[in-house]
């Protein structure tokens, strides 16, 4: 399905489950070898006529010439190096990459400690050297000239019978060892071909052809068009002409307007420009807004639409991931990992699933629904408003890095105006209730604010009321 849906690259990950900062269980008992799924997955390309297309890389714990040549035999182009090339930096394995207390300078922002660091790029470079060395030896032993020729080769590889234990002895590595080729002798066993993406078909290619005024000369342009779910990263050609020409300030607000009717692919409005706005009356897949960059996105239900949107998802997983600005508003429920990295967005939406918020570190986000398990995990900057109608969410937020306090005057403010403009958006019916009953509605929200966030903004304005 991944080469099929035109993927240049298939990564195998494996061996340890997680980086140096992850919890110790995670690192010892969550993970597995990579040759299983890297054999599976090179087997099940070449027996379907796939396998040129798309290059296999691999990693997880590669340390030497010959874990390369294996990873080769086994079917991948490209492996992939980490922990290695750390030590050969000086990283000696503290597992405190978290904690900005790395005792050699690498993984800290600490100016006393980052004086420590030892490192060079030779260092590296020199170990990189020595794994190709390695590497051409093996293949020289094999009588293998060129690098190519020993990807998918498990004829050269056997089970080493000396090595057997009462462990090891009902372990069976056959299937690892079956050659891929047995329903076409002719397939390819590494990647000869470029994907067709039909980048000349896209839709983006028709609204950058039709928003040509605006693009030239700032004018206002107002589009229609139908999508559907093969419609995939819409916006993003067209926000890219726009820094193009305009750099990062982009266009005056709602130059360009785009309304949409039907099902948006991933990555709907991914690094929207500002002066772009897009109206989505219908759904949209994962990725919505992805590093929205000054753009807005207002998605809705169809007119005949039957559901109740509030209680229906709308807008798929990882929703405004590593958003920096722009603005967004969503009548219906968005799935999980909703404004993950979000870093200066402001989006309105009905509902969220797990994981709401994490990692975030700037903007803010109002949420005017239900709310799912560990929200604002990792959250370090920004501002989430929830409706809280029931005092539920006191026992779904991840209270590791946040707190939950009551909205400030001037929040409530601001939200109220959101809430407005939401409506006026979007018709939304849970915005009109609110609306309609606002002094009760008013008293129900609740702000999660990151502790360390608030200390700043607390002493930034003692430090306004001083100047004064």
């Amino acid at each position: 399905g991944v080469a099929k849906g035109h993927a240049d690259h298939i990564l195998i990950s494996g061996h340890e489950g997680g980086t140096g900062a992850s919890p110790l269980t995670g690192v010892k008992n969550a993970g597995l070898p990579w040759e299983l799924g890297l054999a599976e997955t090179h087997q099940t390309l070449v027996m379907n006529d796939l396998r040129s297309r798309v290059r296999i890389q691999t990693d997880g714990q590669l340390k030497t010439g010959r874990d390369v040549v294996i990873a080769a035999l086994l079917g991948a182009e490209e492996m992939g190096f980490s922990t290695g090339p750390l030590i050969t930096l000086g990283c000696i394995m503290m597992r405190k990459c978290h904690k900005n207390t790395c005792p050699v300078g690498i993984a800290t922002q600490d100016p006393v400690l980052r004086e420590r660091f030892r490192g060079k790029p030779e260092y590296v470079e020199r170990f990189f050297h020595f794994i190709a060395e390695e590497v051409r030896v093996i293949m020289a032993s094999l009588g293998i000239e060129k690098f190519d020729q020993l990807i998918g080769r498990v004829d050269l590889l056997e089970s080493d019978s000396a090595v057997r234990n009462w462990k090891s002895k009902n372990v069976d590595l056959s299937l690892l060892l079956t050659p891929a080729r047995k329903p076409y002798p002719e397939a390819g066993l590494y990647c000869t071909q470029k994907q067709d993406h039909g980048l000349e078909r896209i839709l983006d290619n028709q609204l950058i052809a039709e928003a040509k005024a605006a693009l030239e000369n700032k004018s206002a342009v107002r589009l229609q068009h139908k999508i559907t779910n093969i419609d995939r990263s819409c916006g993003t050609r067209l926000s890219h002409e726009i820094a193009n020409r305009w750099g990062a300030e982009g266009l005056p607000p709602d130059t360009i307007e785009v309304r949409f009717q039907g099902h948006a692919g991933q990555s709907f409005g991914a690094w929207l420009a500002r002066g772009v706005s897009f109206f989505l009356q219908g759904d949209a897949n994962d990725y919505v807004g992805k590093g929205l960059s000054g753009g807005r996105l207002v998605i809705a239900p169809p007119p005949e639409a039957t559901y109740k949107a509030s209680e229906n998802i709308i807008v798929g997983n990882v929703a405004f991931y590593g958003a920096t600005g722009g603005e967004a508003f969503i009548r219906g429920v968005a799935a999980e990992r909703f404004c993950v990295r979000n870093s200066g967005a402001t989006v309105v939406v009905e509902g969220v699933g797990d994981h709401g918020c994490e990692y975030m570190t700037q903007g803010r986000v109002l949420i005017l629904g239900t709310t799912g398990r560990n929200f604002a995990a990792g959250m370090s900057g920004g501002v989430a408003h929830l409706w809280d109608p029931k005092k539920e969410v006191a026992h779904k937020l991840n209270t590791q890095m946040v707190e939950l306090e009551a909205v400030s005057p001037e929040d409530l403010t601001l939200i109220q105006q959101l809430v407005q403009k939401h409506y006026k958006l979007t018709g939304s019916e849970v915005a009109e209730a609110l609306l309609a009953q606002w002094d009760t509605a008013s008293t129900q929200f609740v702000t999660v604010m990151p502790t360390d966030y608030k200390k700043v903004l607390t002493a930034q304005k003692a430090q306004t009321a001083e100047v004064k």
